[in-house]
């Protein structure tokens, strides 16, 4: 997305377009207090979009701490209750609290107009969000109905190590581009519990995290995007969620960026990733992302999804994707709803580069997965400079098939692509043909008239 060394010319065409993504259909205004409907006025850029990160921003950021003004501060130690808070001016906050503790309930927040003169700066430091806690402060947020129609209207913005935002009961409704609903970077801490959370904006995740990531916790409530390039969570932090319910409705559900982790529990997920627009649908189409963008936005190094009961709905595409990252993928006894046939199980594979993500015939990914008492329906492909180490444990039960293809782009072949162990009590049951460097059986493999064939040339079957 922001890769200003490999992708100059890419930016600038960013830059050129910068605020044009998307016509929006009126929806209803989530606050019980107001009944009208909520109109995004712009209009859709057909075919492909520019190359950028999902979820992300454009390029333009200022390389230094930017924040903007606020309509109102608070800087001293306060209580605060039935209080409204707005504002309409240029990279503005309508409340910003500034190394202070404080207490705010029963508030409204009404971010109604002002431009961003810097979108990065709004990603990365809340400048133009709604409410923005930095400066190591402590806010305590209950019963706040937050909205915001500017582009960065980032709902509720935590920045900064040392910052705390502890949000609980309260509902936050933004309808502009990059305006994610609760926005953690910096190294800041985020509390959610039982929030009402909708976005209607392109590069607006309802759970967003950008640069210097942080720490994001939340515990129940329903989170709502309806945007391109527009995840229900998009991760450069350690992100846990439980008890909720997030769905995309026009993109992937989760992605994973770098050195960072996204852990859910007992939490109903879906995404429906659209086939043509959003900026990495010409390189997959897919319901989970992890990868590395290669943007400085995250610290390269091993990302985690971890996932345990719940539900997983993939809508459209693969159901998992991995490129240009290492990754720990842990699955346990989540039901998985794939309602898109032709899409792979699990995809580990280079990409062209032409986003920036690595470098083409180098960037492969590497999985390491783990299901656990885990229902398994699909295929899983390899590519010749990936790796992958499947482990089936407990009661789990796969169906389908693994095999290692060539890389698009005629990379130099890796030793060991696809390693796979079937422990005691776990079952496989081919659905066609295998292809895998190694493999470590000590539960049961149905054949069903196929066979598997080892990198040494080794065929096994029936």
């Amino acid at each position: 997305m922001k890769n200003k060394t490999l992708l100059i010319s890419t930016a600038l065409i960013t830059l050129l377009t910068t605020g044009t993504f998307g016509t929006l259909s009126s929806t209803q205004n989530v606050f019980a207090s107001d009944n009208s409907s909520a109109q995004i006025v712009g209009k859709d850029k057909p075919g492909k979009q520019p190359p950028a990160k999902p979820g992300s921003g454009g390029f333009g950021g200022s390389g230094k701490i930017n924040q903007g003004t606020s309509a109102n501060t608070i800087d001293s130690d306060e209580n605060k209750k039935d209080e409204t808070y707005t504002s309409t001016g240029d990279d503005e906050n309508a409340l910003r609290v500034k190394g202070a503790k404080v207490s705010l309930e029963d508030i409204e927040i009404n971010k109604t107009g002002g431009s961003t003169s810097n979108t990065e700066d709004g990603d990365f430091y809340g400048m133009n969000a709604g409410l923005l806690a930095t400066d190591k402060a402590t806010v305590n947020i209950k019963n706040a109905k937050v909205k915001t129609t500017a582009q960065n209207g980032n709902g509720v913005f935590s920045y900064g190590e040392g910052t705390t935002v502890n949000i609980s009961d309260s509902e936050i409704y933004t309808t502009n581009d990059n305006s994610g609903g609760i926005q953690t970077t910096g190294g800041a801490t985020m509390n959610a519990n039982n929030l009402n959370v909708k976005t209607e904006g392109n590069s607006s995740a309802a759970i967003r995290s950008d640069r210097g990531g942080g720490t994001v916790n939340v515990d129940g409530g329903e989170y709502v995007s309806k945007g391109y390039n527009s995840p229900a969570v998009y991760s450069t932090a350690d992100i846990t969620v439980k008890n909720a319910n997030l769905k995309a409705e026009n993109s992937e559900a989760l992605v994973i960026e770098g050195q960072n982790s996204i852990t859910l529990e007992n939490t109903k997920v879906e995404g429906n990733m659209s086939d043509d627009k959003g900026s990495s649908s010409d390189t997959n189409v897919h319901n989970v992302m992890i990868y590395q963008s290669m943007s400085g936005d995250a610290e390269v190094g091993k990302s985690v999804f971890n996932m345990k009961e719940g539900t997983l709905t993939n809508n459209n595409g693969d159901l998992i994707y991995v490129t240009n990252t290492t990754s720990e993928i842990i699955l346990e006894n989540v039901k998985i709803e794939n309602n898109d046939q032709d899409g792979r199980l699990l995809a580990v594979l280079g990409n062209d580069a032409s986003h920036g993500w690595g470098t083409a015939g180098s960037n492969g990914g590497n999985v390491t997965l783990k299901a656990k008492d885990q229902k398994l329906d699909g295929k899983i492909e390899v590519d010749t400079i990936s790796t992958l180490n499947l482990t089936l444990s407990g009661s789990t039960e796969f169906n389908g098939t693994v095999n290692i293809v060539d890389n698009s782009e005629k990379g130099e072949a890796v030793e060991n692509n696809a390693e796979v162990t079937v422990e005691e009590d776990a079952v496989w049951n081919l659905t066609g043909d295998v292809k895998i460097s190694k493999l470590n059986n000590k539960g049961k493999i149905n054949f069903n008239g196929y066979k598997i064939t080892l990198a040494d040339g080794t065929t096994i079957s029936e």
